[in-house]
């Protein structure tokens, strides 16, 4: 299994990310800076991790969604290869047009960090096979602008695809529905807020981030 994990000016989760990928797949994970314009060849799984790229400069993830990585990033989505985005991952991957809907401001105008209640809502993609559906998770949150907005047509669209994967379970920033993540419609992307790598081992006060990456050997295997 090979992984990469793209760094942007402003990542500061890169690492954190390559380290739960590398410990619990197994993968061979490979930091890849963002002026890059080419992946490396046989990539089971790509993610952009949280931080703050170009320093949430015009709109959080808007300048990183083009940066030169993306091109290729946007095409090995197409076909088919895994991409998950963590919090500034998320809002890079809406950016880039690979997930539907924006990432706004909390309502409040609040930074959020705590660790915080989700609901699975879709157990079956290569992310959440590990989970069952309904299931409740705890995972942390690090965000100021998470506050997920889609227009009610795209809502409506995306709960009737199966395509809202958590949920938060109680308000956390005011997002549409509650939504924490969203797949895409072949289901090989996910955009997700709170941080699953953050929470992989007991020393991190649990381990419920865990299964997503699991699921991912299994997927990939």
């Amino acid at each position: 299994m090979r992984a990469a994990v793209i760094q942007f000016p402003g990542s500061n989760c890169d690492r954190d990310m390559a380290v739960a990928i590398r410990n619990i797949t197994g993968a061979e994970t490979k930091l890849v800076w963002h002026r890059t314009a080419e992946l490396p060849d046989g990539l089971d799984l790509i993610a952009i991790p949280g931080g703050f790229s170009y320093g949430d400069y015009l709109r959080s993830g808007a300048m990183a969604a083009r940066s030169p990585v993306m091109q290729a990033v946007i095409a090995a989505a197409g076909r088919g290869v895994p991409v998950l985005g963590v919090c500034n991952g998320f809002q890079i991957l809406t950016e880039a047009g690979l997930l539907p809907g924006a990432l706004m401001r909390n309502a409040g105008i609040r930074f959020v960090c705590r660790t915080v209640a989700l609901t699975v809502e879709n157990s079956q993609s290569a992310f959440t096979r590990g989970y069952a559906n309904g299931e409740k998770v705890r995972i942390p949150v690090a965000h100021h602008d998470g506050n997920y907005f889609a227009d009610s047509d795209t809502l409506d669209r995306l709960e009737g695809d199966g395509r809202v994967a958590f949920r938060y379970a109680e308000d956390v920033n005011g997002s549409a529905r509650n939504i924490a993540g969203v797949l895409s419609a072949a289901g090989n992307v996910l955009g997700m807020m709170p941080h699953p790598e953050r929470m992989t081992e007991a020393v991190q006060g649990g381990s419920d981030g865990r299964r997503l990456f699991e699921g991912l050997i299994h997927q990939i295997a």
